[in-house]
């Protein structure tokens, strides 16, 4: 069964949710069967590079509220990712353009370290003193080479801008095809949708729910052609003469 999480690397919801999907996931008895797989999804994708700036004062902005209430969200959202065992810093984050770090997430899903890369950005940006957005390429790249990926291949990645471009914009056309309009949002095998940092105990539904209404295959009817050679376990069918 395939699970597919489209999230930004901006989304604090995004960090929490994550954590306790795998903490309902850890739980779950087919986890071994189970591919995760993420998807690219930008907050403000018409955020240019350079445009950095405090958190508190992008969320004033972008929604109407005053400083001390886009405050006291930050302080939500760090009680509510304490609750899941993560780090959380209430003050003095900042916020940009995410596509750079979409573009190494698919270059990590090719090598296998996806999960490992989006769990350094995450940590990056919600709980370490640093900044993934003011450092330029260099922060990216410590963050990826420790993920596990190849310096070489991720400066090469950062150095084109057009390099998995194409991917991080196909993963977002498909989400508004899906009707995912924020995220998080999960995709249990093309089959059900679950929106939002939802309690553990959802995902374990929805886990259950989706493993449980697997279709089995159905073979069609070969007639006289459905005894054909093959190859198995045993070894493959040798031709007689």
């Amino acid at each position: 069964m395939r699970v597919e999480i489209w999230s930004d690397i901006a989304c604090p919801w995004c960090y929490v949710g994550k954590a306790r999907f795998e903490k309902a996931l850890e739980a779950f008895p087919h986890r071994d069967g189970v591919e995760v797989v993420h998807r690219s999804f930008e907050l403000d994708p018409g955020r240019a590079k350079d445009d950095v700036q405090p958190v508190i004062k992008m969320l004033t902005k972008k929604y109407g509220m005053s400083e001390a209430q886009a405050q006291a969200g930050e302080e939500n959202l760090g009680a509510q990712a304490a609750a899941e065992g993560l780090d959380y810093r209430t003050r003095d984050r900042d916020h940009g353009n995410t596509f750079d770090m979409h573009r190494l997430l698919h270059l990590a899903k090719e090598h296998g370290k996806q999960n490992e890369l989006i769990q350094a950005f995450y940590r990056a940006n919600f709980a370490e003193e640093r900044s993934v957005f003011t450092e330029g390429d260099e922060r990216l790249v410590e963050l990826a080479v420790g993920a596990g990926l190849d310096e070489a291949d991720v400066r090469k990645v950062l150095a084109d801008p057009t390099a998995y471009a194409d991917d991080v914009r196909a993963d977002e056309r498909e989400a508004a095809e899906l009707g995912a309009n924020g995220v998080p949002f999960f995709v249990l095998d093309r089959k059900y949708g679950v929106s939002g940092a939802q309690p553990a105990e959802v995902f374990a539904q929805a886990l259950t729910q989706a493993w449980g209404e697997r279709s089995p295959l159905q073979l069609l009817d070969q007639g006289d052609q459905g005894h054909a050679d093959a190859c198995g376990p045993d070894g493959c069918a040798v031709p007689q003469r």
